[in-house]
């Protein structure tokens, strides 16, 4: 039987057997198969297809994140993938996987738990133009920097790896970010793991180093003394460090974990330096990001 005689053949299927065939594939696949033929297209393009796609528990958006309302199930996956949208208390987003239809979220810096952030002599909020979140946490001057956050596992997908990512941008003056290194963790249950970071390097020959960067954090005293240093900071291989987005923001990842089918806890990630003492300043913080890790 020749090949295009044997694809007759397939679309001649009813509309139902194609479509539960299709839907035991992924949502790429069925993209590809709506366009080898109008029968198929019929059945790529189903509900029956694209509700398998989409997560039974999707969780509560925010009023008039979806408006109008999608005409399809296909249609609401493509614009939850297209995210992100807000949730109902407005200091979480979350969006789907194109590849996968797995939940991915992101956690305002407002929903984390910032130590001083409160205190305005240490944090400050200010708004934010370029988020969707209304407002973020800009670190003013510390010595102990310390930021968690958490979201229930059941939240996420099942059978799963994640990485978490903080989002954040450095202000126009800043100081103290590059050294001591910070460290970044990720735990789910009994299993969790340690990073070594740096939210501020300049570890590239074509970078320009600003006029107000000093590569070690000095007393607050001598500051206004302080000179541009030209040598960069020489990091070790295992010193993750951040990468620039297509936002315009820069993201640091903090760690990765498996969602396991049937976990039940509590993800919890942090960014911390607290044993150099060295006052720190410049630090916008959007939020943390948790979404698939891809290979590669």
């Amino acid at each position: 039987m020749e090949e295009g005689e044997g694809l007759c053949e397939i679309a001649r299927l009813p509309e139902e057997l194609l479509s539960a065939a299709i839907s035991r594939a992924s949502p790429r696949d069925a993209c590809h198969a709506a366009a080898v033929s109008p029968a198929f297209r019929a059945a790529a393009d189903s509900d029956a297809v694209w509700a398998s796609f989409l997560p039974r528990d999707l969780p509560d958006l925010a009023d008039g994140e979806l408006s109008p309302a999608p005409a399809s199930k296909k249609e609401l996956f493509l614009r939850l993938s297209d995210g992100p949208y807000l949730l109902s208390d407005r200091l979480m987003s979350m969006w789907l996987d194109r590849e996968t239809g797995a939940k991915c979220y992101m956690l305002s810096a407002r929903s984390l738990v910032i130590i001083w952030g409160d205190t305005p002599h240490y944090w400050r909020w200010i708004p934010l133009t370029d988020s969707r979140f209304a407002e973020g946490a800009e670190l003013i001057d510390v010595c102990w920097l310390e930021i968690r956050g958490r979201i229930h596992s059941k939240m996420l997908s099942p059978n799963s790896t994640y990485a978490a990512y903080m989002v954040f941008k450095i202000a126009d003056e800043f100081y103290g970010l590059d050294a001591p290194f910070q460290e970044a963790s990720v735990s789910l249950g009994g299993r969790g793991s340690t990073k070594i970071v740096c939210v501020q390097s300049y570890d590239s020959e074509d970078e320009e180093v600003p006029e107000n960067y000093w590569p070690m954090s000095i007393g607050p005293l001598l500051r206004r003394r302080a000179r541009r240093r030209d040598r960069r900071l020489v990091l070790d291989e295992d010193v993750t460090v951040p990468q620039k987005r297509t936002d315009e923001w820069m993201e640091l990842e903090m760690g990765e974990f498996i969602n396991e089918e049937g976990e039940d806890g509590e993800v919890c990630f942090s960014l911390m330096e607290t044993k150099g003492g060295n006052w720190k300043r410049g630090l916008i913080v959007q939020g943390i990001e948790i979404r698939l890790k891809k290979s590669g």
